[in-house]
């Protein structure tokens, strides 16, 4: 059997892997979407249409118009079992306080939305004080706010602040208006609420609403009311899920390699005493059998207790996901089967699949070997480890080529992901091979100034390649992952801060202060160029989402053409975008007959029918063509047309040419600050994301690192008590195992850090590729230095702490025979 400290590294290392696996594989399953509080009390809701977007995961519905939605609403009204149909109107509503909007968390975004009076019937929000709005200037908010019944507020809408009078206080966030002023403000309509009587069946209620809806929309019941989460709230969790499933992936992946190379190791130390077994006659088989049973039991152990900690760890790292903003504030761990089946299973597949190449090199080897007293390494590698080092050298190869040449930027990310996989799996095969020419390329200086130690190490280093290779193969992990997640982050950040400032011709930008965007007064006291997005659909494909979702920017002609610097107009003028019918489509939209996007020979005469954001359907002429990169958008209309039919749409930014004082509300940044915030939460994410991978990285490669040390240190007790037989001072020996822990951890940097160059190579190719300039690599060095740092650290402290220990006891000469 292994001996309890052998037994207790492989333990660890099985533990924690599964302890990853299990902790990120329940929250991955605890992250379906919640029903929101504002649906609480509608057992049946109908929704809208459901539109289809291949490149967004959660495309909006197509909204009813305000006639279509009324008479759908009286037909469910009058179905047996219901008491009320109740259209829901959002609309953005943000009051002011102290003349600014107030700070807020900002995952709550029902903080600045508004709703008609109607809807709180639909939610477990309760009027605490006062009384219903009813007039058109009075409004119910959140108690929260400090204010009282009859106070006057100030209210910030999409057409500016607007003065109201303050007749109730409700128990949670957002504010109701009387219905009238809601409909005025959202015609469009995406859901209605079914109140129903106390006796009534909710599935008998939803297969009648589902007969009286017919193609028109689709009816929710129970969890699958979820899907009426906020739009915010959806991307934020499916933000979340990428990041959870990557971790798991990443973790996999992890606990698959320093299982593996821990295994190897435990193995490799007991060669004697397996060639003693051989000695006494246990056959090849014997010794493979002995090896995966006491795998099968440290995996099974392992396993169990990785369980218990990653179920534990489970809900505290689900708020620290929730106060990261990768999850809504509605998420909460949710214990289920799978994960744990999952976990239980990994521990004793990943050590038997760990042990079983060593336990296969361990069957061969010689009983004579059991009388030697140095175990020399005998062979550097063999000809089948060489090949498959050679093969995950090639496939990570081929993954460079694909990240290098892809024209998709989250293709790109993945394959240079999947290409450092193989990379470093290729490299920890192939080091042994390696590790003589790096200390070769060390000697010089090792023996100009490190006298009988550096001898004694680079003659070690030079013997114990395989353990040399062994011990360095967790640092090899840790920096190629951490140096590669990094760069890649900093220098696509940097990539598409300087291609976004480079296309605006502004000095100046005017951005929202504490609210999602610019009323239309902020926007007319800045003289600039501006966007107003809005969501409008065009027929699709057919059933079952006949329409799809686009983003329409409303502009003025002049001012948007004077401050984009890329704009190209293939046909017609964008003079002619004027009027209540006229569109501006790029290239790719009315392409065809197999003609390239930048080739458009004639304005389509067809017109281009368009859904709009309250619900209204509206053929429009096709004024101009421009390129496919012209604008941040999908179809240019006149500011006018939008507003008429969107009343909520915010403008997102005004490019100026010289600063303003900012209206309430907003701010004023120089364009390098705009170019560099425009993604800012994006970007935030992604480092936290990022600094977590780095994380699960680095924290189980650190972990492996001072695991297989503290092995190695047991290993070899005798070859140290005999340095000290020799004459080496106590201090001697621990400076000599500190220089081979350095050596062992530059080993594994320089390997990692040639994997990591390797793939960020790749990633600046494919980034150079998709936007046609040269791309400056940027290496995150306080990273490297800092994992670098980090891994040397644990190194020196689990070589030199047990050797001093150690040889605290005085070593003495044992009498033969």
């Amino acid at each position: 059997m292994l001996t309890g400290r052998r037994s207790a590294g492989a333990f660890a290392a099985v533990a924690i892997g599964v302890a990853l696996i299990a902790s990120s594989t329940l929250l991955l399953a605890s992250g379906r979407p919640q029903v929101p509080d504002r649906w609480a009390r509608a057992a049946v809701v109908v929704q809208s249409p459901e539109a289809s977007s291949p490149g967004d995961p959660f495309p909006p519905t197509r909204p009813w118009s305000a006639s279509a939605a009324g008479a759908l609403a009286a037909r469910l009204a009058a179905l047996p079992g219901v008491e009320a149909a109740v259209p829901d109107r959002t609309f953005y509503a943000q009051p002011l306080v102290d003349g600014r909007p107030p700070a807020t968390d900002g995952q709550r975004q029902d903080a600045h939305e508004g709703h008609g009076w109607s809807s709180i019937r639909l939610s477990g929000t309760r009027l605490t004080t006062g009384v219903a709005p009813r007039g058109p200037q009075e409004v119910a908010v959140d108690a929260a706010l400090g204010l009282r019944p009859a106070d006057p507020v100030t209210v910030l809408t999409a057409s500016g602040p607007a003065a109201y009078t303050v007749t109730g206080l409700l128990d949670g966030p957002g504010l109701h208006v009387a219905d009238e002023v809601a409909a005025a403000l959202s015609p469009g309509v995406r859901a209605i609420g079914l109140l129903l009587a106390p006796d009534a069946d909710p599935e008998r209620v939803a297969a009648a609403a589902r007969t009286a809806v017919g193609g028109d929309g689709r009816v929710l019941t129970g969890n699958g009311r979820g899907a009426l989460e906020p739009p915010d709230d959806a991307r934020t969790r499916w933000v979340g899920m990428q990041l959870l499933t990557a971790t798991a992936a990443l973790a996999g992946f992890v606990t698959v390699f320093v299982v593996a190379a821990t295994f190897a190791y435990a193995v490799a130390q007991r060669r004697r005493e397996l060639a003693l077994l051989r000695a006494v006659g246990a056959t090849p088989r014997q010794v493979r059998r002995l090896l995966r049973r006491q795998a099968l039991v440290i995996g099974a152990t392992g396993a169990l207790a990785g369980l218990l900690a990653g179920a534990a760890l489970a809900p505290v790292l689900g708020r620290l996901l929730v106060d990261a903003r990768f999850e809504p504030a509605t998420f909460a761990v949710r214990y289920t089967l799978w994960p744990a089946a999952v976990s239980l299973a990994t521990g004793p597949t990943v050590a038997l699949l760990a042990v079983w190449w060593a336990a296969r090199r361990a069957a061969r080897v010689r009983p004579l070997e059991a009388l030697r007293e140095a175990a020399v390494e005998q062979r550097r590698m063999g000809r089948i480890r060489a090949v498959a080092g050679g093969l995950l050298v090639a496939v990570g190869a081929a993954f460079a080529v694909a990240t290098a040449t892809t024209p998709d930027a989250q293709e790109g990310a993945n394959f240079a992901l999947l290409m450092v996989m193989a990379l470093v799996t290729g490299a920890a095969v192939l080091a042994p091979a390696f590790v003589g020419p790096l200390v070769g390329l060390l000697a010089p200086p090792l023996r100009r100034r490190g006298g009988a130690i550096a001898l004694l190490v680079r003659a070690g280093a030079l013997t114990a390649t395989r353990r040399t290779a062994s011990t360095a193969a967790p640092v090899l992990l840790t920096v190629a992952f951490a140096v590669l997640v990094s760069g890649m982050v900093r220098t696509t950040t940097a990539v598409y801060a300087a291609n976004r400032a480079s296309v605006v011709d502004a000095g100046w930008v005017l951005l929202p202060d504490r609210a999602p965007g610019l009323s239309d007064p902020a926007v007319a006291a800045a003289p600039g160029a501006s966007v107003l997005p809005s969501r409008v659909f065009v027929p699709g494909d057919g059933p079952p989402a006949p329409y799809r979702p686009l983003t329409a920017l409303g502009v003025d002609p002049a001012a948007f053409t004077a401050a984009n610097r890329v704009l190209t107009v293939l046909a017609g003028s964008l003079d002619d975008l004027r009027g209540d019918d006229a569109v501006a489509l790029p290239a790719s939209a009315v392409s065809a007959g197999g003609l390239p996007a930048s080739t458009v020979p004639a304005l389509p005469a067809e017109p281009f029918p368009v859904v709009f954001a309250d619900g209204e359907r509206v053929p429009l002429r096709v004024v101009a063509v421009v390129s496919d990169d012209s604008i941040p958008g999908d179809l240019l209309l006149p500011r006018a047309v939008v507003r008429a039919h969107d009343p909520s749409a915010l403008t997102s930014a005004v490019y100026l040419t010289e600063p303003i004082t900012p209206p309430p509300g907003a701010r004023v940044v120089d364009l390098a600050t705009w170019a560099a915030e425009a993604d800012r939460a994006e970007d935030t994410l992604v480092w936290l994301a990022t600094v977590m991978l780095i994380a699960v990285t680095a924290g189980y490669g650190g972990i492996a690192v001072v695991n297989t040390l503290l092995m190695a240190a047991v290993g070899r007790a005798a070859d140290l008590r005999l340095i000290r037989l020799a004459g080496a001072t106590r201090r001697q020996v621990v400076r000599l195992v500190a220089a081979e822990s350095a050596l062992v951890v530059l080993v594994g940097a320089v390997l990692g850090g040639a994997v990591a160059f390797a793939g960020l190579l790749g990633i600046r190719a494919g980034l150079a590729e998709q936007l046609g300039a040269p791309v400056d690599l940027v290496v995150p060095w306080p990273v490297v230095g800092g994992v670098v740092g980090l891994c040397l650290l644990l190194a020196l402290a689990a070589a030199t702490v047990p050797t001093w220990r150690l040889l605290r006891r005085r070593a003495v000469v044992r009498p033969v025979g």
